[in-house]
């Protein structure tokens, strides 16, 4: 990889070294840290015809399941086809999912995805027909209706060579979904409601439990590293407690990490990375080796031939200047760092490194491979 490259992903990986060597007293909401139980999207999927393509769309003899739907629908219109030769290839099965938010009120509107199951080309122009979405509960909680829109560009010539941009054979509609039914889930009469952090941590969990209690006593209870619970006082809902609560600032612990992407050349170190006393060096030897062709010309009346011998040269560099560094009991990430900056270390070289460090057990920290 270039060398331009390298040095691009080293100033990505010490400018988030940076980022992450702030201030360890930040502290954050309680909202931003935890999901509350039962606040969260439920997954709809539902199967669905499009129609109106530009001969792009299934075809019915290697597609059956479109060509039944076609008979189905035309059916439930009042067109018999059944005994018919069908032979149209506007009409594409596709498969249509959509996200049901929480506490969603019927009538609202929701974005639909829509993704083909058949042969079909492309869903460019086409339209969804009327679509009903089940929840894992088998029960319909949404209906889908729209232009499906790809954003993709696809072209064809005659002889055979064609032009895709994108995917063309998936699709959204915007606001293409309306929300028939609620799913039922009541909050403001919960008398305990749990919490659920985003990054575990015991630390984390007792400190979140703490500041609840420091506002409303003997209201929230740490189950474990994952799990707040919590109970509105007398006389408070549920909706009013956690209104009151999810703003509370709140420090957040976890431990410490470091993240290796070793296609991206990015690495990203916490605060609270620590080093053991270690001595650190590192060096590079290249190798070269040149062949030149060179005429070998026989003497005169020799009865020789003219031929052409190659000679090869092999040169050694090792690259000087390269020091061995020490890091104390104890280091910062701010000391590491330094210490591999200063060695003029490559991305590639200091994950290598790092690995290396965390072997000699030297280094009091996770290393997260991606």
């Amino acid at each position: 990889m270039s060398r331009s490259f390298f040095r691009t992903a080293l100033a990505v990986a010490v400018t988030a070294c940076a980022l992450v060597s702030g201030p360890a007293f930040a502290k954050s909401r309680i909202k931003d840290i935890v999901s509350f139980e039962g606040v969260r999207d439920n997954q709809l999927i539902g199967y669905g015809i499009v129609v109106g393509l530009n001969g792009s769309g299934d075809s019915l003899r290697n597609a059956p399941m479109t060509k039944q739907s076609l008979e189905a629908m035309l059916e439930r219109q009042g067109v018999n086809v059944r005994d018919a030769n069908l032979n149209t290839k506007n009409v594409a099965s596709v498969m249509v999912t959509a996200n049901l938010p929480a506490f969603s009120a019927p009538g609202s509107r929701v974005d639909v995805s829509v993704s083909t199951l058949g042969d079909a080309k492309s869903l460019l122009g086409g339209t969804l027909l009327v679509t009903s979405l089940q929840g894992a509960d088998g029960q319909t909680y949404a209906v889908a209706q729209g232009s499906v829109q790809t954003g993709s560009i696809s072209a064809g010539g005659a002889s055979g060579s064609s032009v895709t941009k994108g995917v063309p054979t998936a699709g959204r509609i915007a606001a293409g979904g309306i929300i028939e039914k609620e799913t039922g889930f009541q909050m403001v009469n919960m008398g305990e409601l749990r919490m659920t952090l985003r990054n575990p941590d015991f630390t984390t969990s007792r400190r979140i439990a703490d500041a609840i209690n420091g506002r409303f006593a003997n209201s929230a209870q740490a189950q474990n590293p994952t799990i707040v619970a919590v109970r509105p006082p007398a006389g408070m809902d549920m909706i009013s407690f956690i209104t009151a609560i999810e703003n509370l600032q709140v420090e957040p612990d976890g431990p410490a990490k470091v993240i290796i992407d070793e296609v991206a050349g990015v690495i990203v170190m916490g605060d609270d990375v620590r080093i053991s006393q270690v001595a650190i060096a590192q060096g590079n030897l290249t190798i070269s080796v040149q062949e030149n062709p060179a005429v070998s010309q026989p003497a005169p009346f020799s009865q020789g031939q003219t031929t052409v011998v190659p000679q090869t040269a092999v040169n050694v560099e090792e690259e000087k200047g390269k020091k061995l560094i020490t890091l104390n009991a104890g280091a910062s990430l701010k000391s590491l760092v330094g210490g591999l900056n200063a060695l003029g270390v490559t991305p590639r070289d200091m994950i290598s490194i790092l690995q290396a460090v965390k072997a000699a057990g030297a280094l009091q920290a996770d290393i997260e491979v991606m």
